[in-house]
């Protein structure tokens, strides 16, 4: 079974949400401005970089695309390319295509039956 790994919220306005989201939950956020991305903490990490408490995600805030103008859960995936062919299969469509995170993994983005968009996340 694939979990939700993370989250990513879009803005129209960085700081105005930075101040937002760190005003109203206390979230660590981190500005990765030559990624044009703000990671979001929302639990603190283990020394792996991973969520400490079971069943708790972290994630980012990004500037509004028009493919994903509202907040999308990623699902982690052991294949994003085998993933979009399931997603395809079950009557859904691609919407970012499989790219890379350099030392990361890779992302990709669908619209499930219904029309929202949903991420998968493959781990590097």
């Amino acid at each position: 079974m694939d979990k939700v790994v993370h989250f990513e919220i879009p803005f129209d306005d960085k700081k105005r949400a930075m101040k937002f989201y760190g005003d109203a939950f206390a979230w660590k956020l981190t500005d990765m401005a030559e990624m044009s991305y703000v990671m979001a903490e929302t639990v603190a990490m283990n020394e792996k970089r991973m969520p400490s408490e079971p069943g708790a995600i972290n994630g980012g805030l990004f500037q509004r695309p028009k493919e994903a103008p509202h907040p999308v859960l990623y699902v982690g995936v052991a294949s994003v390319d085998e993933t979009l062919k399931k997603v395809q299969a079950a009557g859904g469509k691609v919407v970012t295509p499989k790219t890379p995170i350099p030392g990361m993994g890779a992302y990709a983005r669908v619209t499930d039956s219904e029309g929202n968009v949903v991420g998968l996340f493959e781990n590097a």
